[in-house]
């Protein structure tokens, strides 16, 4: 009989030969081929049948698919998906019925002279330079007065509510947040010595609201014409996050502010101001917040919406300037198109 001789290393025979080690590892090649071409077609079984029934919405909405397994995306209900479509621009939402009458109050009936108004105006800034009616943000402005930040260790700080800033015969009215802890708390006016206020009172140069571009401190010489900048909150809350109770114990200010000037165009900065202009002002339904969103009231005014001049977006380009010049070019649109 052939047979295959031992294969010898030194004087020791061992029991297979490399003919034998080729058919072994051949054998193993072959099933490891299999098993794998088993589990493909595992794969593909089962990648089928989830496929079929997420079309069918059997996994509801916001199932991860095969797609969101593997990183390149999460499958949504698609028994209601709809083909993407390029974002449109935010459609102007129709009058608003149920908006309060203009100025929201009695004072603004009486059409007082502007002379009247900032006598008026200047009352409600010395109420909110010494309002203490919120514990939490007079112990957070004072300390932040108290220690100060490295940078402005040699600066007096405010320390106090920051009223809002502007000409008292102003229809624009330009809402934020709340002051920053370094900014208007220090200054002692809004949008004032910090990177928001650099970006804000440059569009607001640009479209003719404002004699400079430069907002450094209170004597630097800033004047706005036919702007108002004020903000729901009047004091720096910690973190930059005021309470909807601080808010609405703030809201009397506001509400006097609106009332003296009677704004005819509103720019609100962010949704926090969107919210609280939608409530002091009666908008109902709510349009959703967005740039660029234009909501109009059945009287003639217009709110209109855009990102917060917050680092958080302007560093991050989410908020670019030609983004804020279009807001403040729309506000001149609509002001320069009433009736004088």
């Amino acid at each position: 009989m052939v047979g295959v001789r031992p294969w010898r290393t030194s004087n020791t025979v061992v029991g297979f030969g490399p003919l034998d080690a080729a058919a072994f590892l051949a054998a193993a090649f072959f099933f490891d081929a299999v098993v794998a071409a088993f589990l493909v077609a595992a794969f593909l079984v089962a990648a089928f049948v989830v496929e079929e029934r997420l079309a069918m919405g059997d996994f509801g909405a916001g199932a991860i698919g095969l797609h969101g397994t593997y990183g390149f995306g999460v499958a949504a209900d698609r028994s209601k998906a709809k083909p993407a479509a390029k974002p449109k621009p935010a459609a102007k939402p129709k009058p608003t019925a149920n908006a309060k009458p203009a100025a929201n109050a009695k004072l603004a009936a009486k059409a007082k002279p502007a002379a009247k108004r900032g006598d008026d105006l200047a009352v409600v800034a010395s109420e909110v330079s010494n309002c203490r009616r919120c514990p939490r943000l007079v112990e957070w402005r004072e300390q932040v007065a108290a220690e100060k930040r490295a940078a402005y260790a040699d600066w007096e700080y405010w320390g106090r509510g920051v009223p809002g800033f502007g000409d008292p015969a102003a229809k624009l009215m330009v809402v934020g947040l709340a002051p920053a802890a370094h900014g208007a708390n220090r200054t002692g006016r809004m949008f004032t010595g910090d990177r928001s206020g650099d970006w804000l009172y440059r569009a607001m140069f640009r479209a003719g609201f404002a004699n400079q571009p430069e907002s450094i401190d209170r004597g630097d010489g800033l004047e706005l014409s036919g702007a108002y900048v004020t903000s729901p909150v009047k004091c720096a809350p910690p973190a930059n996050k005021p309470s909807t109770v601080e808010r609405d114990t703030c809201a009397p200010f506001l509400d006097r502010e609106i009332a003296l000037l009677d704004p005819q165009v509103y720019v609100a900065l962010g949704g926090f101001a969107y919210q609280g202009l939608a409530t002091y002002l009666g908008i109902k339904p709510r349009p959703a917040f967005g740039h660029g969103v234009e909501v109009e009231f059945g009287d003639g005014r217009v709110l209109l919406c855009s990102y917060h001049v917050s680092q958080q977006n302007t560093f991050t380009g989410r908020l670019t300037e030609p983004m804020l010049d279009a807001v403040f070019s729309r506000a001149r649109e609509l002001l320069d198109a009433r009736p004088t």
